[in-house]
């Protein structure tokens, strides 16, 4: 079991990601090239999970779904559901604020070609570990794709076979929280229509009826 830990941008705990960031330094210096914080509400009543910074996008500007194509249809719904105060991020410096939603990854560093090594998800997993420690009661938690809510299960102890992962799906887990399941929001599922606009709206519909409820 990983241990709970404070998120560091000095992090360097995995051999791999840390070189590939300091290849990545070299070859853009303009860009953030290091382990990406969290961004969003300290108090979040809903908590999304994405897999890892992209390249160009979180990597390159230093917040999580910002600068690339990932980042278009999940702002644009954050802000049709009161989430963001505006439906584009474009960089740490352009004014948007989120309310009572916080933004994080599985994997807080860039990996070689977005794949992250399992030994590196466990990992990293300590600082989600972290996170969800955190969480208030009731809080929602999004998983955006099978690593996202694979690294959710690990960060409380649970077994993969008692929460499947589908699109849309919904599991309650221990401390009243909830898991919501979607499709991630990449270029690939959305440009195939895997994942569509009215699909990605769904899912937050059904997490803002589940916590009028509560």
């Amino acid at each position: 079991m990983n241990v709970a830990q404070e998120f560091s941008l000095d992090c360097r705990r995995c051999a791999r990601l840390s070189g590939f960031l300091d290849e990545v330094r070299r070859d853009f210096p303009a860009y953030h090239a290091r382990p990406v914080a969290p961004f969003g509400d300290d108090s979040p009543r809903l908590l999304i999970v994405g897999l890892a910074p992209g390249m160009h996008g979180a990597n390159r500007s230093g917040r999580p779904f910002t600068g690339d194509y990932a980042g278009i249809l999940l702002y644009e719904t954050l802000h049709r559901f009161g989430f963001a105060s505006r439906p584009v991020s474009e960089a740490v410096d352009d004014g948007l604020v989120l309310s009572g939603c916080r933004i994080t990854n599985a994997v807080k560093c860039l990996p070689p070609q977005n794949k992250p090594e399992p030994g590196e998800i466990r990992q990293c997993n300590a600082y989600l570990r972290e996170e969800i420690a955190g969480l208030r009661a009731g809080t929602a938690i999004l998983a955006l794709g099978t690593i996202a809510h694979a690294a959710v299960l690990r960060a409380l102890d649970l077994k993969a076979k008692d929460c499947a992962f589908g699109h849309a799906a919904v599991h309650a887990l221990p401390g009243r929280l909830m898991l919501y399941d979607s499709y991630h929001c990449s270029r690939y599922n959305t440009q195939t229509k895997r994942l569509t606009p009215a699909m990605f709206e769904a899912v937050f519909a059904r997490i803002r009826d589940d916590a009028n409820q509560e």
